[in-house]
């Protein structure tokens, strides 16, 4: 039996906004040279990246955030989460469980500093309770 899922797309939009304005201060102005010395970039990584181009880079995580907005509003729904309580608890739960887990390969697997993994998490612990505030408070 399916269920009936109500979901605001301005919400999932402006979650999806939200989500990547977070990720350029966080890896931009706040820790952006962190995240380059975790990550193992050199300036010349950097400046053939510029060279290149970002616009793709920057639609691909848009469209991540966006698919990551519409399925989080899907468990606001199933939850009934409607207070910022319910919405905090919400995305910490499903950022202890799937986030934090699958982001532990980097240290794991890709031999990548323990730091630059606490980094990310964070992060995405800031932009799933973000988005999750707006779709469950957007009326």
């Amino acid at each position: 039996m399916a269920v009936e899922v109500v979901i605001n797309y301005w919400a999932v939009l402006v979650a999806t906004i939200a989500a990547q304005v977070i990720g350029f201060l966080w890896y931009g102005p706040l820790f952006g040279k962190l995240w380059i010395k975790l990550s193992g970039f050199t300036d010349l990584d950097m400046a053939k990246a510029r060279e290149k181009g970002m616009a793709k880079s920057y639609i691909l995580n848009f469209i991540a955030s966006l698919v990551t907005a519409y399925v989080l509003a899907h468990f606001v729904d199933y939850v009934a989460a409607a207070t910022f309580g319910a919405a905090f608890q919400l995305a910490f739960w499903l950022w202890l469980g799937f986030i934090v887990p699958v982001m532990l390969g980097i240290v794991i697997w890709e031999g990548k500093p323990a730091r630059l993994y606490i980094l990310n998490i964070v992060h995405y612990l800031i932009s799933l309770v973000v988005m999750s505030v707006i779709l469950a408070l957007w009326i």
